[in-house]
């Protein structure tokens, strides 16, 4: 998305489940190209947040999992117009967002 009138609001979560959420949120409800919309680990290690949950947690026949480490948070960003600016902030802190900045 390019043009003068553009942000990137950025949300952090705990949980990858909660982030999953935001993203069907921003896509569905507010209705942002799925192209805008970025997933990351909020620090340097990959992660899957910093609280087990969802698909994370292990089922009753796993002893371990080595694939969902939980060593961060996870950063949802969307590159969105002004005037949906209120919008997201809303549906971020609605889904438990840690932290909320636009640039």
């Amino acid at each position: 998305m390019s043009g003068s009138k553009n942000k990137t609001v950025t949300a952090t979560f705990e949980t990858r489940e909660a982030a999953d959420l935001a993203v069907e949120h921003l896509v569905q409800k507010i209705g942002i190209d799925r192209t805008d919309v970025f997933v990351q680990a909020a620090g340097r290690q990959n992660s899957s947040g910093v609280d087990v949950s969802g698909g994370d947690a292990p089922s009753a026949n796993d002893d371990g999992r080595e694939d969902a480490k939980l060593s961060g948070e996870i950063e949802v960003s969307a590159n969105v117009a002004e005037d949906k600016i209120t919008a997201l902030h809303r549906t971020f802190g609605d889904l438990g967002a840690l932290r909320v900045t636009a640039k």
